[in-house]
């Protein structure tokens, strides 16, 4: 019983893991749509406001009417009763305790009305004021999300691209190698081919100015060979 226990515990568990996991993964879209959703309650408190409001306005409007026609008929009953027509002057007093009662029904709606359109501003302000702060918060979070995102691909990329990186560079210092001995190749060349080969132009110079003995030619042989013919 034990064991059962502890496994549908640890069922459980997981099911909260994966239930969190997806509300996380979906947390901004979530709250978009409660903010939406505010935003639409809020539209209908206003609406709501409004009505009363108007209601409000039509109360007061009649108050004021109810009162004007009780001054007005309660001059009309002092000059009854000034002209000693008191039969004229009850009939009017009676119309005007009919206007009192209207009076006093129509204070307490204006009243009424009153107290909510006050609290339902407050209530229309302190949810205008609280959506607000919600949805900079949204914003904020949004804009850190992206940034964080764009972080974390441009570690992605540059861990991944690690490898290949000093790959290139290793592949770059061996033609460097290479280039290197080239060169010293052709500078070795270079100096060989300087102190082996003959220095023509100093040569053809010493002849010149007759200090070195030029090249044997056929006129110089045939002296030589007159001269020992001779001897």
């Amino acid at each position: 019983m034990n064991v059962w226990s502890k496994l549908l515990t640890a069922l459980r568990g997981g099911a909260n893991e994966v239930g969190e996991a997806m509300v996380d993964s979906q947390a901004l879209r979530i709250l978009d749509q409660e903010i939406r959703d505010a935003d639409a309650e809020l539209r209908k408190s206003k609406e709501a406001l409004a009505e009363i409001m108007a209601r409000h306005k039509l109360s007061v409007d009649r108050l004021a009417k109810c009162t004007a026609s009780i001054a007005e008929y309660e001059q009309y009953a002092l000059k009854a009763l000034e002209s000693g027509n008191e039969s004229l002057a009850r009939e009017v007093a009676e119309k005007i305790a009919n206007l009192e009662i209207e009076q006093a029904s129509e204070r307490e709606q204006v009243e009424g009305f009153a107290a909510s359109v006050a609290q339902l501003r407050q209530a229309v302000s302190q949810a205008e004021g609280n959506i607000k702060r919600l949805k900079q918060q949204v914003d904020t979070v949004k804009a850190t999300e992206s940034v964080q995102r764009a972080q974390m691909a441009v570690a992605q990329r540059y861990g991944g691209s690690q490898a290949k990186l000093q790959t290139a560079v290793e592949s770059l210092e061996r033609i460097k190698q290479k280039q290197a001995e080239r060169v010293a190749k052709m500078e070795a060349s270079a100096e060989l081919a300087a102190t082996s080969a003959p220095d023509d132009s100093l040569d053809a110079k010493l002849r010149e100015a007759g200090i070195k003995a030029g090249n044997a030619s056929a006129e110089s042989v045939l002296a030589r060979l007159k001269d020992k013919g001779r001897g």
